[in-house]
């Protein structure tokens, strides 16, 4: 079990009183076995893994490292990756666990390579990372020196995955909560960066969703926001009828124009767009450790800048800001 306590601790000494008192309830009510049937089946397995010593980690490498081959015997490494296979599917990566190469549905460090070189540098700097999967980009933050990266996610097979990696890597200052944004009291005002990568197009109030954002950062902070775009100018945005590129929970894609739009009336300034990609199926696929349809089985087998229902094929923008 993960001890919570330095992240209490740390959200005392940075006033953040009203998340504290509310933390240890959220966490029991996640975490409560009636909630979810596979639950205990992963904290047994979370158990069971091993706890040996390794040779270090590596956390600013493209796929995340955490000890050697020659760390575990054989057996014991055909044994780990029969573990983790149970926890499939692996979406956000890649890892590479003690000579277990965890290639993930989605090439994770692409984007971070995208947004790196742009973001003020992370050294020293408490990090929130909304919608974080299974930790991936936290793990990425930690490597590139945060003194803390809390990230939430409330989908509870992301979180075990993060406990897994976690207790083969041993204590950190990194943590990925079961809740989602809307548990976060606000006005926190509390984290020097925030990063909303993935998450805007699933909200069904975007800028509801960019205002809870501005609540989290402390004054000077910074927004980094990564989401789905269509080309066109301003005040244009996609509201697909049903599902796009076969979900169901995506809301408004607007372009770069509408976006930063949005920004600007929720009160951020010095807004800078600094990346905008058409998603690969190179970058998003199918693995091993991913079985499951991915983008390829989204896009118009006859024009792949469509997708399946007609509608712009995925294209991802990432803007930073700073809050007014």
């Amino acid at each position: 079990m993960i001890d919570y306590q330095p992240l209490i601790e740390t959200l005392l000494d940075a006033k953040a009183d009203a998340w504290v008192q509310l933390l240890p309830q959220q966490l029991a009510r996640a975490f409560e076995p009636a909630n979810h049937g596979t639950l205990a089946q992963w904290q047994a397995l979370i158990e069971q893994l091993p706890e040996s010593e390794h040779s270090g980690s590596l956390l600013d490498a493209d796929a995340v490292q955490i000890g050697r081959p020659e760390d575990l015997a054989d057996e014991a490494r055909k044994q780990l990756e029969a573990q983790l296979k149970i926890l499939h599917p692996w979406r956000k990566g890649p890892y590479d666990l003690f000579g277990v190469k965890i290639d993930t549905e989605w090439r994770s460090d692409w984007k971070w390579d995208r947004l790196k070189n742009h973001v003020a540098p992370l050294v020293n700097r408490l990090v929130l990372d909304v919608g974080c999967g299974n930790g991936y980009h936290c793990w990425r933050m930690l490597g590139a020196g945060a003194r803390m990266v809390v990230g939430i996610d409330p989908l509870l097979l992301n979180v075990m995955q993060f406990q897994a990696i976690r207790k083969l890597h041993g204590e950190a200052p990194v943590y990925v909560l079961p809740i989602g944004m809307e548990e976060v009291p606000y006005g926190l005002r509390l984290f020097d960066t925030v990063f909303s990568m993935g998450v805007l197009y699933h909200r069904r109030s975007p800028v509801d969703h960019l205002l809870e954002l501005k609540e989290c950062l402390r004054p000077g902070g910074e927004l980094v926001l990564e989401t789905l775009v269509i080309d066109g100018g301003p005040e244009q945005v996609l509201v697909p009828e049903d599902r796009y590129a076969c979900m169901r929970n995506v809301w408004f894609l607007p372009t770069c124009d509408t976006l930063i739009g949005w920004m600007k009336r929720c009160g951020f300034t010095n807004i800078r767009l600094v990346d905008v990609t058409v998603t690969s199926t190179e970058e998003q696929r199918t693995t091993e450790w991913m079985t499951f349809h991915s983008l390829k089985d989204f896009l118009d087998p006859d024009d792949p800048k469509l997708t399946r229902e007609g509608l712009p094929a995925p294209k991802r923008a990432i803007i930073i800001a700073n809050p007014a």
